[in-house]
């Protein structure tokens, strides 16, 4: 394992994961598509492929260091078969009837979850606004041991940011877990267990793999007993990931570091442009110095995101014009690929009110930026006609 500290994050993309350094050996891992292997005494065997892959063995170690897991110490990462079966991993540590505190804007899916356990009696909720550190402190109060604070920063698609380091604090103080979910910000943007969080998700079929072919998640954490307990739960319920999704996912981590930096540099510019458009009523991107977040992002993060959302001016009729005139960006959900993608995220049914209908949330890629801003300038501007 590669496990060496001064390596930037960057670097550990490219080089960790990677096969015994032995003369003539292959220099990426293996595919092991199997579905058992040769009984075993030894200590650690596989024995079956529920239990375990080397495909996803590969992965694993790449994630465990880019988000500061400590694999010498016990921490490591978990694979998934999709974000919500990781997120599913994570609020599974809740006991029955313990408290989540959530965003009150964030991942719709999540929300959904949280809803639907909720109404069946497996949980209860309080939802928050993760930015108010004040009310979310407040929402800790008279919380007990196994109780969750969730959190997304930036959140999707508001783009709010939390102060994690104070959030973290509060909620150990409490005695309660915190999970932050990083698919926005990747691990090279913002590492949130080194700002104290307990656990770290990631929809892998976003930025991590970047290429709009694969659907995979992922679990982070430094506790070997709670990294033992969701490897249970996922051995058990059976949401393993698929040997394929995880070659061709750490596949995609190799690059991660230039896409992120091409795609955040667009971002800002574009949010930059897009802030004195006319047919614009508000951008949400924390590059900008008059976004409520940008001091916080800049104090926590390396970078403020490849994601733009923006408010039409004209209401939903409006934003919905933008998303089907453009031309080279495209109107589909998901985010994180190569591809930028332009969506109206009210039109789901499951996505939050405090969410504007007019809101368009923009995942830049790596084009050109200048082909993207004449794109989405020309229909922003007839929009308006």
């Amino acid at each position: 394992m590669h496990d060496d500290s001064s390596w930037s994050p960057e670097t550990l993309a490219v080089a960790a994961g990677r096969p015994p350094r032995t003369p003539d050996a292959p220099v990426n891992p293996a595919l092991e598509l199997t579905s058992t292997f040769v009984a075993s005494t030894a200590p650690g065997a596989r024995g079956y492929a529920r239990f375990a892959n080397p495909t996803w063995e590969a992965l694993e170690e790449v994630l465990a260091l880019l988000e500061a897991a400590q694999p010498a110490s016990g921490g490591g990462a978990r694979a998934f078969a999709s974000g919500m079966a990781a997120v599913s991993a994570v609020l599974e540590q809740v006991p029955v009837g313990g408290l989540v505190i959530a965003p009150e804007g964030a991942y719709n899916t999540t929300l959904g979850l949280l809803d639907h356990l909720e109404a069946k009696g497996r949980l209860r909720q309080r939802r928050v606004q993760p930015a108010d550190t004040a009310a979310v402190e407040a929402a800790l109060e008279g919380t007990s041991p196994g109780d969750l604070l969730w959190l997304e920063s930036p959140t999707n698609p508001l783009l709010e940011v939390a102060d994690l380091p104070a959030l973290c604090a509060a909620a150990r103080a409490a005695g309660v877990r915190t999970a932050v979910d990083n698919t926005f910000a990747t691990p090279l943007v913002q590492q949130p267990l080194e700002l104290g969080a307990d656990v770290v998700v990631h929809s892998v079929t976003k930025y991590l793999a970047g290429h709009s072919d694969v659907v995979l998640g992922a679990v982070v954490a430094r506790d070997p007993e709670l990294l033992a307990e969701l490897t249970r739960h996922r051995t058990l319920a059976g949401s393993i990931p698929g040997p394929f999704e995880a070659w061709l996912a750490l596949r995609g981590v190799r690059t991660l570091h230039l896409r992120v930096e091409r795609s955040q540099a667009s971002a800002a510019e574009l949010a930059r442009r897009l802030s004195t458009h006319a047919a614009v009523a508000r951008v949400r991107h924390p590059s900008l110095p008059s976004d409520p977040g940008h001091e916080r992002a800049k104090a926590q993060m390396r970078g403020f995101g490849s994601v733009v959302s923006v408010e039409v001016r004209g209401g939903a009729a409006a934003a919905t014009a933008v998303q089907d005139g453009v031309r080279l960006w495209l109107p589909a959900t998901s985010l994180g690929g190569v591809e930028s993608l332009v969506e109206r995220r009210r039109r789901h049914p499951l996505e939050p009110v405090v969410v504007p209908e007019e809101l368009l949330r923009l995942s830049v890629g790596v084009e050109g930026v200048e082909d993207l801003w004449a794109d989405l300038d020309a229909a922003l501007t007839a929009s308006q006609r």
